[in-house]
């Protein structure tokens, strides 16, 4: 068990109790390949990601703005875009889960901050949830786009079913 893994399981018991959280994905999470290969290496192959809902981020849109040596390039984040929205899916996560979702965005290592987000669900609700970010202080443009990044994000708008036009505009992505 590494250092992180071992962080989170104190976390886990810790929470126990807690409230679940909405939590709003729109990154790597939702490709089952690499969640899985992620969940395996950190010990985490007994989670499993709830049911989740097609949402949209309202005035949000990806920024590249992390170079990640895991991924060879930067990998995105989120930046304010008045009138734009990002699709992903929201989930309602356990509070005893909320620390591998932590762990998974980057947060237990520093790379990554939770951000309040308003979320547009198929029904037409709103719903306040947190998505994560790329930590101000480790936000950088420097570097490539990491294009595994970008085919990860792909794999995981395809698998979560996000809208056709969506997965078109990450294609243009492609390098």
């Amino acid at each position: 068990m590494d250092n992180h893994t071992r962080i989170v399981s104190e976390a886990r018991a810790r929470a126990e109790n807690a409230p679940p959280k909405a939590y709003f994905a729109y990154s790597t999470i939702l490709d089952p390949h690499a969640f899985g290969e992620w969940k395996s290496a950190h010990g985490y192959d007994d989670f499993v990601l709830p049911p989740g809902e097609l949402g949209e981020a309202i005035d949000l849109a990806l920024v590249f703005d992390f170079p990640s040596r895991f991924w060879g390039g930067r990998v995105a984040g989120l930046s304010p875009a008045p009138g734009k929205r990002l699709w992903g899916r929201l989930f309602e996560i356990a509070g005893r889960d909320w620390p591998v979702i932590e762990h998974k965005e980057g947060a237990v290592t520093g790379m990554c901050v939770e951000k309040p987000v308003r979320v547009r669900l198929s029904d037409g609700r709103v719903i306040d949830a947190i998505a994560f970010t790329t930590a101000p202080a480790r936000a950088s443009t420097d570097g490539p786009i990491s294009q595994g990044f970008v085919r990860a994000l792909i794999g995981g708008a395809a698998a979560a079913q996000l809208p056709l036009d969506y997965l078109a505009e990450l294609e243009q992505l492609k390098g």
